[in-house]
């Protein structure tokens, strides 16, 4: 403990000693004392190069968007320890004035979020990890129990949680792989609980102390105040594809709308013969130009369709042989694939007001960022995703071990009795009622509102979490 306690107090003066040579004897910066030798920033400082490090170092051996994505997190404890040091000279701000202190941190958990942003990356669970722990940063905004957030140590448990989600994926999917990939799952995990936590427990239980003669912040007046987080997604409209409500929707009477085109499906009547089937001069391997699946037909008239994205052109093709490939499909309710195995994958990605059917087993389906989209699949292998989307309808017809809803707006998932056994995770999502099928074949489907509140009472030294119940859920 004493030779820890010494080399932390060597390190200090060896930090002390760059500045002076850099300042000029007797011009130190007035902060420079504080930041070195304060026991806080001195204990980041150990933080940082004992959990950070190893972060740092798994991903200086996996390289691209891993290692881009945790130099932002570098960048972010940086700014921290900037603003810790900042607060033991600065008067404890009003609202706009927290706002305006806190912007440098806003900023850069902004930069990290925008990675995560369109078409979805090989590396999305590591974006998403990365991006979502630094949420826990702002542990720095407590100030007091009337602010709205809990208090530090539960804000970086519970920021933790949001993350873990996708880490535990990094987890499970580079097991076997990649041990490299694994380290850095395990390290991030661990910069949070238990590093930052602790240190949060250990010097600011309470939030963080402000400076009683300081300088005060005020907000710049010409801008408007940034908010500390991204906000959430806005609330679905009250009906997702139609003007009825969504219990009316699940009514035996005639439906509307994509509830309406499931229905049809559903029906056994012949209604497969107005989907759009992929051909074989549809698929990538096949074709020359391979700049859009769009027939001959449809390619002279594309300008003037409705399912022209300005995000780019529509796409439904077979990449590599090995992932099907639907985007920017806007306003088409009858695209089907019908020619597919259980090693392929399907991802759905930025379109709009359309319809999907998969008929076949595939490995897994992703949608993402998706508006008033419905799919019916038959089996997956693996999983079902749903991410960044807002108004979806999901049918599943056969079977699916998991099912997995994320930052998403309103979801209707179908499930056929094969499927009654499927785990389903939701994350930061609202409005998701899952419909199962009655015990008469004929009858009506039950609806169920998934829980997206929950009440936490700390007894007997831990915290007790249960669902609010939804009424008529």
């Amino acid at each position: 403990m004493e030779e820890k306690l010494i080399q932390r107090l060597e390190s200090a003066v060896a930090r002390l000693e760059a500045l002076s040579s850099g300042f000029g004897a007797g011009s130190l910066p007035e902060n420079a004392d504080a930041a070195s030798l304060d026991p806080s920033i001195l204990a980041l400082d150990d933080l940082l190069g004992q959990y950070l490090a190893r972060v740092s170092a798994a991903a200086e051996k996996i390289g691209g968007q891993v290692l881009d994505v945790t130099k932002i997190l570098q960048e972010a404890f940086a700014v921290l320890r900037e603003l810790l040091i900042k607060v033991k000279q600065t008067k404890k701000p009003d609202l706009p004035g927290l706002a305006e202190f806190l912007k440098p941190l806003n900023e850069v958990i902004t930069k990290a979020n925008k990675l995560t942003e369109g078409r979805r990356s090989d590396f999305f669970n590591h974006l998403k990890a990365a991006g979502d722990s630094l949420s826990a940063l702002a542990w720095i905004a407590y100030t007091g129990k009337e602010c709205g957030m809990s208090m530090p140590i539960a804000h970086v448990e519970e920021s933790w949680q949001m993350a873990e989600f996708y880490n535990n994926k990094i987890l499970v999917e580079y097991k076997s792989k990649d041990p490299n990939h694994v380290e850095w799952a395990k390290a991030l995990k661990e910069l949070y609980l238990p590093g930052l936590r602790d240190y949060v427990k250990s010097h600011y239980p309470l939030g963080p102390v402000w400076s009683a003669t300081g300088k005060a912040v005020t907000a710049a007046p010409p801008k408007a105040p940034t908010p500390i987080a991204p906000a959430p997604p806005p609330p679905p409209p009250a009906s997702l594809f139609t003007s009825e409500s969504s219990k009316a929707s699940s009514s035996s009477g005639p439906k509307q709308g994509m509830s309406a085109v499931f229905q049809e499906i559903n029906s056994g009547k012949p209604v497969t013969a107005g989907l759009r089937k992929v051909t074989d001069d549809m698929k990538t391997k096949n074709r020359a130009d391979r700049t859009s699946v769009v027939g001959s037909v449809e390619k002279e008239t594309r300008t003037s369709s409705p399912s022209f994205s300005k995000a780019g052109p529509p796409k439904l093709e077979l990449q590599m042989g090995r992932k099907w490939v639907v985007e920017n499909q806007i306003g088409r309710k009858n695209l089907v694939i019908d020619d597919c195995d259980a090693k392929q994958s399907v991802y759905i990605f930025g379109c709009k007001d359309s319809v999907v059917q998969v008929q076949g087993k595939v490995n897994n389906i992703t949608v993402d960022k998706c508006t008033k989209v419905g799919v019916v699949f038959t089996d997956v292998v693996a999983a079902f995703e749903i991410v960044n989307c807002n108004g979806v309808e999901v049918q599943c017809q056969g079977s699916a071990p998991t099912i997995s809803v994320d930052n998403t707006a309103g979801c209707q998932l179908y499930l056929s009795k094969d499927a009654l056994g499927a785990s389903i995770t939701t994350a930061k999502s609202s409005e998701i009622n899952v419909l199962v099928p009655g015990s008469d074949p004929d009858g009506d489907w039950g609806e169920h509102s998934l829980p997206q509140q929950f009440v936490h009472i700390f007894k007997n030294g831990h915290f007790e979490t249960t669902p609010v119940s939804h009424s008529g859920g």
